[in-house]
């Protein structure tokens, strides 16, 4: 099953499949996505994030934006996705914690992944009916219904993410810190380096960006600037054919011996063996 809304004037899409291994290159916009992974099977289910597995459990939801590479390849149970893109969604002005770059999108360097309640299995399951429901519906209006039911599913997948995935002890002031904070690291990583740079923009000091990342995980901000630059390497290394040079300079280094000593102190191997190891693997 799979079903589409596009509106070519705008170039928006709004997608949904119950099989995104099958149907992941036959919708009609296949870059600049974001998805919705759904796991409604009995058991686990498998893919790839980044060259790393995941295990989604039953009733498990996912979300992946267009920065990361998916495979499916190995996924040996279909997995339901709602995939759009910023012009489906995104035109439209949504409270910053339900919007594109909300607390399930861009807002952790770390997956989201969110477990569905049995209490609300339900609600969920009612959902996708009316999803399924309104793509059979295609009048002037349909892409405002689907838009509205797209903004509830993350309304609710938003508030299990609250629940589930960030400490108590932090008010909703201190989780947006950490949410804007990670957009930005991802908006400036090439260039911005610094913590400083990042408490700037924040308008909040080295400090305090410091102190509010120790109550909210273990990780400092300076190692999660440091890692998406790592990661970025690492995506570049492993799925495009530029040579160490050019993705260094791409990467904002002077210097391709900087980033070698760089990405072997982040991951422990040079470039070029990192290459070598995942031609070997695959």
């Amino acid at each position: 099953m799979k079903f589409e809304f596009q509106d070519k004037k705008i170039g928006s899409l709004f997608a949904f499949t119950d099989d995104i291994k099958t149907n992941e290159n036959r919708f009609s916009v296949n870059e600049g996505n974001i998805t919705i992974l759904w796991n409604r099977n009995n058991t686990v289910a498998e893919l790839e994030v980044d060259g790393l597995r995941v295990h989604l459990l039953p009733n498990q939801l996912m979300t992946t934006t267009y920065l990361q590479k998916i495979s499916y390849e190995n996924s040996n149970l279909p997995l339901t996705a709602f995939l759009f893109n910023r012009e489906f969604y995104c035109i439209s002005d949504h409270d910053s914690e339900v919007s594109c770059n909300g607390i399930l999108f861009f807002g952790t360097q770390d997956l989201p992944i969110v477990t569905i309640p049995k209490e609300q299995e339900r609600k969920f399951n009612t959902l996708y009916e009316v999803f399924e429901d309104e793509f059979t519906t295609p009048d002037k209006i349909q892409g405002d219904m689907l838009q509205m039911l797209l903004k509830r599913l993350i309304i609710i997948c938003t508030r299990l993410a609250k629940e589930q995935l960030i400490v108590k002890k932090l008010d909703n002031e201190q989780i947006d810190v950490v949410r804007k904070f990670n957009v930005l690291v991802d908006t400036h990583y090439k260039t911005k380096r610094k913590v400083s740079d990042y408490a700037d923009l924040l308008f909040k000091s080295p400090k305090t960006l410091s102190n509010l990342f120790a109550l909210y995980n273990q990780k400092s901000p300076q190692q999660i600037i440091l890692e998406r630059l790592a990661l970025e390497a690492k995506r570049l290394i492993r799925f495009t054919d530029k040579q160490n040079q050019e993705i260094a300079y791409e990467l904002g280094f002077n210097d391709p011996a900087h980033f070698s000593r760089f990405f072997k102190k982040m991951t422990s191997l040079s470039p070029t063996d990192y290459r070598e190891s995942k031609a070997v693997s695959a």
